[in-house]
């Protein structure tokens, strides 16, 4: 996705930095195996805006850390720990805001610097996190085991090749795309007598 703000040469007035942002997904998958779909998030509704700061430490796979307005109180910001999984519409924005800035350094702010975002985001490694994110190919599931580093295109294929064997896809849902080894049943079709 391009992005349409000025660039680092012609940045606006009151700019204090650049940081990845992204939406809450309209549907996103909790329970056993992804099958409770829900409308957003426990703490952000369906399109919340969510700041994502540059990693300080690991929340753990597939979870980043954001900010954003929270569902209760649409007024102040508040620091949660996210699912990847549950956002969507990666790109840049610039932050313009004091109260946003203390939010995005929590506990590394200073008073006394108190418009200096501590652990910047730079323009270009914002939106290169952003086009990465954007990309629609998806890590597979292969008889219950995520494999990461084998991405398909979205939608998947019915067959995948992998490592000489062919791969069926089982099902689809919001968790990405589950193959299996077995290949699917056939279809019964009752015979007809005319």
């Amino acid at each position: 996705m391009a992005d349409t703000e000025p660039s680092e040469e012609e940045a606006p007035d009151g700019l204090l930095g650049w940081c990845l942002v992204a939406n809450v997904a309209q549907e996103t998958a909790h329970g056993e195996s992804g099958l409770d779909i829900q409308r957003g998030t426990k703490h952000f509704p369906v399109g919340a805006l969510l700041w994502i700061p540059p990693v300080r430490w690991d929340p753990g796979w597939g979870r980043w850390h954001a900010v954003g307005r929270h569902r209760g109180n649409g007024r102040r910001y508040v620091n949660m720990v996210v699912r990847a999984d549950d956002l969507e519409n990666f790109r840049v924005k610039g932050v313009y805001s004091e109260a946003l800035v203390r939010s995005l350094n929590g506990q590394d702010h200073d008073p006394a610097a108190p418009l200096t975002l501590q652990n910047p985001w730079t323009r270009e490694r914002a939106q290169s996190w952003a086009d990465g994110r954007n990309d629609l190919r998806e890590g597979i599931v292969i008889d219950g085991r995520r494999h990461p580093r084998i991405t398909v295109p979205n939608p998947p294929p019915a067959e995948l090749a992998v490592g000489g064997e062919i791969l069926h896809l089982a099902r689809y849902g919001t968790r990405g795309p589950h193959y299996s080894r077995m290949p699917p049943p056939v279809e019964w079709v009752p015979r007809t007598y005319g």
